[in-house]
């Protein structure tokens, strides 16, 4: 779940349900364990592959016996080999990791239950090893081998490398000299941004050019095949919507029961994401005001127009004078709004929204370095617990072309600010990171429509701030077979959040049972 400031990067991330999570199961504490899934012990068995007929110069990749050996008690980890090219399979070879919670019931097996976070950039299995029962109900746990990966990129698989932590510091927390949007604070911008990519290509070299989407549908195919299920069963959160609808598409044959939660829709260009985000975040923070404004103890008065307009105050004060936390660094506008973002995507994050808020008005900037370095992955002695900023970056980049034109950048800065009047000024020259990025995109939105595919449910909340309910309801349009479940709610993603959806959804990994209508969900 990736919120970043605008001066780094195309937009802000597709976010994956992973940081939300930890911050309403552990508080402001960071929930990222090591990046390896921990150290592996006595072998556990290998695994089966299906034996199904590719291209024979496919065929070692989905042939392979994954080599499973135990690693964090209960759970146990493989890795496994992929084409870095999958155009070209006899070329270099990347490394996939992947971690499993065995099936824990005694009665029937279902097969394997792959599941993902989002991001892009999250790692799969510490979110799966770190918060098994909130990725996964125990009665799913029962019946099903659960797997995660971490995508090529990512975490503990073949990884993204750009800088040392203390320039990553800079490039997340520095604060960009001039008034946003001017001519300094972009040349300076885009200074960054240029040495932050050339950083990624010196260090990962042609990996960099291969981290894009339909790849990693790929590696998902063949770890499919590699586990032994003939079809696959798939649970996505958010950005992972991505990779199941773009599975479905490429391989609708091959999809047994999948999960779309916290849709991102294909067809969506950069632009078309970043001013859906800026809406929805900024519905979000409306709501969070009204709550916090109908209670007590909170930092702000009046109405919510008035509220509102208090925090574009605070965020202009921040950059006119910044804050300097206890460590020394200084908080500036695009650390606040990562503080800010970071629990509006849960209603039951919204205390320590409130607590952050306070504290910056008394001119005390360490809840909200917290709260970034929590969501950036960020520990106390200023090293990085994952690469997500790099791999979010560099996937972002090749799934999405970055818009150069000025004439259509103007024009998009100011739907931005009418869409957003909070969050829209910040926002705005969110291209930045990819016009500068070394390795052009390799995709073009379109649509997804997996004909033949088995029923696909497709979940969408209606005031998601991150993945808005009108991609849900595109993409449930653009699937031949999917059925919408609709959750009237607040927050990112319904399966942890709803118990009419996780109800729906765990029956339809047991049984295949598919609503005859969308439910619309409210509790």
């Amino acid at each position: 779940m990736t919120v970043s400031p605008p001066r780094r990067r195309r937009a802000f991330a597709l976010v994956a349900v992973a940081a939300a999570a930890a911050l309403v199961l552990s508080g402001c504490s960071t929930w990222f364990g090591t990046a390896n899934g921990g150290t592996t012990g006595q072998a556990a068995g290998a695994s089966t592959p299906t034996g199904e007929k590719v291209d024979a110069a496919l065929q070692p990749f989905y042939d392979q016996s994954l080599q499973w050996a135990t690693c964090n008690d209960t759970f146990e980890c493989a890795t496994a080999t992929v084409p870095l090219d999958w155009s070209d399979p006899s070329g270099q070879t990347v490394t996939l990791s992947l971690i499993k919670k065995p099936a824990s019931g005694s009665g029937q097996k279902l097969g394997t239950l792959f599941v993902n976070p989002g991001g892009p950039g999250v790692s799969a299995i510490d979110f799966l090893r770190d918060s098994t029962d909130f990725a996964v109900d125990p009665v799913l746990q029962a019946q099903y081998d659960v797997v995660a990966f971490d995508p090529r990129g990512v975490g503990a698989s073949s990884p993204v490398t750009c800088v040392t932590p203390a320039q990553m510091d800079a490039y997340l927390y520095d604060i960009t000299p001039g008034e946003h949007g001017s001519a300094e604070w972009q040349a300076a911008a885009k200074k960054t941004a240029t040495q932050f990519g050339a950083g990624c290509e010196a260090k990962t070299g042609a990996l960099l050019g291969h981290v894009d989407t339909e790849s990693t549908v790929r590696d998902l195919d063949a770890l499919r095949a590699s586990v032994g299920d003939t079809g696959l069963n798939y649970l996505g959160y958010s950005y992972g919507t991505f990779i199941g609808s773009e599975y479905a598409d490429l391989f609708p044959t091959k999809v047994n029961r999948l999960v779309l939660d916290g849709v991102v829709d294909p067809t969506s260009t950069g632009f078309d994401s970043t001013i859906g985000q800026a809406t929805g975040f900024e519905g979000a923070m409306r709501a969070y005001l009204a709550d916090c404004l109908s209670g007590s103890n909170c930092p702000f008065s009046g109405t919510v127009d008035n509220a509102a307009k208090q925090v574009q105050t605070l965020l202009k004060a921040v950059d006119a004078s910044p804050i300097k936390a206890s460590d020394g660094r200084e908080l500036g506008s695009s650390t606040l709004l990562t503080a800010i973002f970071y629990p509006l995507y849960s209603k039951d994050s919204w205390p320590y929204l409130s607590q952050m808020i306070a504290q910056v008005k008394q001119g005390q900037a360490d809840a909200a370095f917290q709260l970034a370095d929590a969501y950036n992955g960020r520990n106390s002695d200023g090293t990085y617990q994952n690469n997500q900023t790099e791999a979010f970056t560099a996937i972002n980049c090749l799934d999405y072309p970055a818009v150069t034109d000025d004439a259509t950048i103007a024009k998009q800065n100011a739907e931005l600010i009418a869409a957003s009047p909070t969050f829209g000024p910040w926002w705005t020259y969110g291209d930045i990171g990819c016009a500068s990025w070394p390795v052009p995109a390799t995709r073009t939105p379109a649509p997804v429509s997996a004909p033949g595919a088995n029923p696909i449910l497709v979940i969408g909340t209606t005031d998601d701030p991150a993945t808005p309910y009108e991609d849900a309801q595109s993409v449930a349009k653009q699937l031949e077979s999917a059925q919408l479940i609709t959750f009237v709610g607040e927050g990112h993603t319904a399966y942890n959040s709803s118990t009419c959806v996780h109800g729906i959804v765990n029956q339809y990994f047991l049984t295949g049972a598919v609503p005859s209508s969308d439910p619309k969900c409210t509790s």
